[in-house]
């Protein structure tokens, strides 16, 4: 009995938590949270949100959030009628009646433009939505078919970007104005008629409410005469509107404001909305429950208030649509810079992650680059270089010299710290407390990289290739002979060669830079590039490659991995990838660096699985592999549980390359991985399925 619950209990940790690492495949690093947010939707203690990357669950009052079964997808809107769940996506409408757990496309009726959705808003059988240039659709039986209703929108007025229902009224809110309409969109009247676009709409007894992007907000009693309110509103630009009680909330491109008498005055509450990026970038939309109201934000998540607005906490948790754009591992700690959620701090053997903005330069928490000298640990953003001589905990600026702010790329070498701009190069020999321009001999164009190499500095341009100094940047000089693309995103060094990543692949230089050789193997649009001894990790699209013979054969090493990768850094025994929206992974050297099997008496034999096209698809796609022998093959399909969906292939093949299709018409849109396995070896691609 005892061995029977062992085995039972082995069970169903390999099915939940012990999975990915049994499968050896990448796993997600809890983090970092935050991300953007489009939308809300209340259901009971349900709380959704819309992001970048599908839909997210709270049922905890936003203490925690989980992923549904929406996946991949850019929800722009939300709406609930009973137990359906409807969410408005960049590829139409898709339906859960299971709290998000489950989703299928209902977009019968919705073409072209309509199948771009903006807005969405629920009245009885009624389910309107508004499109990105095909106007508004009207459907009665649950998004099982639907219909243009537009007579009287053309124009810009078929990009409708907010709707809202009162009885029997309904607005839409466009690029040009707002339209009601008192007969489930059969016609439409004009009602404001702006410059700016409509943002949002709420309704408040027998007020509405119109927020502008750029002309604030107004109030009308029938729908059709408006007028500007918003006396005490320090801003124009207004993106969301909620109504709590006698409440009305406006989240704006400065925080959250509070109107108490039917929106004619209003006052600031942003106490705890304390990054400034917050504050800079804007509250996106609202939610409310009972006395809990949620604010989300462009960039950094969810805020949670439980008194009405004067008070607010970040409630993230599990929330990882965040966007990494580089690493640093000084000792111990691997620092995450993000795409505007700022610095993250994960120390060795943690599972979470710490965050540490206090103090970033000019608040600007969208993080390009980092560098250390000593105990000085330098951050890059858009608004100029901070320094912490903390770990990370606190940050001051220290830019003096630097005549522009964009910063791309840093680099040590020795004392000296370089800057990489849009407007060339920088040095400084003090640690940062003043620059000095060292642009001799190089093009105008933005520095994107750097790499050091002895006492040679390399300098990678977008768009003017490779540049070499000898002095310390005193003097440059070009060192493209034989680099085939002139877009230089990464470089790294591994002995004495020489790596660069460019949108066209992998270049090898085995004479410090002097000449180069294409190393790609079908390898395009490198974004970054890693180390670990003498294996090159290279990530390009959604995929990592691995080659152990210095560029001349990648095998894919991507099985887990969701999103674009932006950024690799071997840290300790893992390499970690940072995705577009989908936080940081994680996988263990052990696991790819053993997967090439080298023989004694012969040459690497390798299994190179291409990507598979056309990527994104809607009904098939082909799969093309290469393999340098033969043997039996399994070729299958997996959905991002890892459940497999589809068999293409199992049997033996001859060495060479082969192509496959996979008819996916009965599959539910979404990220898939398709798993090429032969001889032990195994290749892997991501593919997205659209409709």
């Amino acid at each position: 009995m005892k061995q029977k619950f062992i085995l039972l209990a082995l069970f169903f940790f390999l099915m939940l938590g012990g999975s990915s690492e049994a499968m050896s495949q990448w796993v997600p690093t809890n983090g970092p949270d935050g991300g953007t947010i489009h939308c809300f939707a209340v259901s009971g203690s349900s709380l959704f949100a819309g992001t970048d990357i599908g839909v997210f669950l709270s049922t905890n009052n936003g203490t925690s959030w989980r992923s549904t079964g929406l996946t991949s997808e850019d929800v722009r809107s939300l709406g609930i009628n009973g137990t359906n769940l409807f969410a408005g996506t960049h590829k139409g409408v898709f339906l859960s009646t299971d709290s998000g757990a489950n989703w299928m496309a209902v977009n019968n009726g919705l073409t072209g433009y309509g199948l771009e959705v903006l807005s969405l808003a629920v009245s009885d059988m009624n389910l309107f939505v508004g499109t990105n240039g095909g106007g508004v659709f009207l459907s009665t039986d649950n998004g099982t078919k639907w219909s243009a209703v537009n007579n009287g929108l053309s124009g810009l007025n078929l990009y409708v970007t907010a709707l809202a229902v009162s009885g029997t009224k309904l607005l839409a809110g466009t690029e040009q104005g707002t339209f009601l309409s008192t007969d489930n969109g059969s016609n439409w009247h004009a009602g404001i008629w702006d410059a700016y676009s409509i943002t949002a709409f709420a309704v408040s007894g027998t007020n509405f409410f119109a927020g502008l992007n750029g002309d604030g907000i107004y109030r009308s009693t029938d729908g059709i005469n408006w007028g500007a309110v918003g006396n005490g509103l320090t801003t124009s630009y207004v993106y969301a509107l909620a109504v709590n009680g006698s409440d009305l909330f406006a989240g704006t491109d400065k925080g959250v404001f509070i109107s108490r008498d039917n929106g004619t005055n209003w006052h600031a509450a942003t106490n705890g909305l304390t990054t400034d990026y917050v504050i800079g970038d804007g509250v996106t939309a609202f939610a409310t429950s009972g006395t809990n109201i949620f604010a989300g934000t462009d960039i950094d998540g969810v805020f949670l208030s439980t008194d009405s607005g004067m008070n607010w906490r970040a409630v993230n948790t599990g929330l990882t649509n965040t966007t990494i754009n580089t690493f640093a591992t000084i000792g111990q700690n691997l620092f995450a810079g993000t795409n505007g959620n700022g610095v993250f701090l994960r120390t060795e053997n943690s599972t979470s992650w710490m965050s540490l903005d206090s103090g970033l330069q000019g608040g600007d928490l969208e993080v390009n680059a980092f560098a250390s000298i000593g105990s000085n640990l330098f951050a890059a953003t858009f608004n100029g270089i901070s320094r912490s001589t903390d770990s990370g905990s606190s940050w001051q600026a220290v830019d003096s010299g630097l005549t522009t702010n964009d910063i791309n790329a840093l680099v040590t070498s020795g004392t000296n710290l370089f800057a990489g701009t849009y407007g060339g190069i920088f040095i400084s020999k003090d640690s940062g407390s003043s620059w000095t321009a060292v642009n001799t001999g190089l093009p105008s164009s933005p520095i994107d990289t750097f790499l050091v190499t002895g006492t040679d500095l390399f300098a990678g341009t977008y768009g003017k290739g490779l540049y070499r100094s000898t002095n310390n940047g005193t003097s440059w000089m070009a060192a493209n002979t034989g680099l085939e693309n002139s877009i230089v995103t990464a470089l790294a060094m591994s002995d004495t060669n020489l790596f660069a990543g460019t949108f066209s692949g992998v270049f090898l230089s085995t004479d410090n830079g002097s000449s180069w050789v294409s190393r790609n193997t079908g390898l395009t649009n490198i974004n970054a590039l890693a180390v670990s001894g003498t294996n090159l990790f290279a990530a390009t699209g959604g995929s990592v490659f691995l080659s152990t013979d210095e560029g001349t054969i990648w095998q894919s090493v991507s099985t887990g991995l969701i999103g674009d990768i932006k950024a690799l850094e071997v840290s300790g025994t893992d390499l970690f990838a940072g995705t577009s929206g989908f936080g940081v992974w994680r996988r263990p050297l052990s696991e790819m660096i053993t997967s090439g099997v080298a023989t004694q008496d012969g040459p690497l034999v390798t299994l190179k699985l291409s990507r598979n096209y056309p990527n994104p698809f809607s009904q098939s796609t082909t799969i093309s592999f290469t393999s340098t022998d033969g043997g039996p093959v399994q070729i299958t399909v997996v959905n991002l549980l890892g459940s497999e969906v589809a068999r293409l292939f199992s049997g033996d093949l001859e060495a060479g390359e082969h192509s496959f299709s996979w008819d996916a018409s009965g599959a539910t849109p979404g990220m898939y991985e398709c798993i090429v396995r032969q001889n032990g070896r195994t290749a892997q691609v991501s593919m997205m399925l659209t409709r």
